[in-house]
């Protein structure tokens, strides 16, 4: 059994309604990766279909960290949610940039900057979805 360097602490408070801020301290890995997947899916079964996951005090992520983001983000695309990563320190950055993870989930440097992506993204989405000649109500 191994003694953790950073026990996890994660913090989830509600920005909006459909949204759930996540901010998440200390490693995030192989012992600790189910919490987060916990917190997600309580979040999911309470009806949130974003998510921002504020990593800036996470030091060390490895592959079990970097799945669950993936995961979540593959759920929520579903429910046409989304997934921001927050202002990740440089060796999470660098795990998401060499797995192409960064290429798919948006990495912003802030709550504020995530929550305006959010919003562009779902009036975007609201425009996409008319049909011609018809008008959202």
């Amino acid at each position: 059994m191994s003694v953790a360097q950073n026990p996890l602490s994660i913090k989830v408070t509600l920005p909006r309604e459909d949204a759930a801020l996540l901010t998440i301290e200390g490693d995030l890995d192989i012992d600790t990766a189910t919490e987060l997947q916990h917190h997600v899916a309580n979040q999911l079964h309470h009806g949130r279909r974003h998510f921002l996951l504020d990593v800036s005090s996470v030091p060390f992520m490895d592959s079990s960290g970097m799945n669950i983001i993936l995961r979540v983000y593959q759920e929520v695309r579903q429910i046409s949610g989304g997934v921001y990563v927050i202002s990740p320190t440089a060796a999470v950055r660098r795990i998401l940039d060499l797995t192409g993870v960064s290429l798919t989930v948006q990495t912003v440097e802030s709550v504020e900057e995530a929550l305006i992506l959010m919003d562009a993204q779902r009036d975007a989405g609201q425009l996409d979805s008319e049909q011609p000649g018809e008008s959202a109500e």
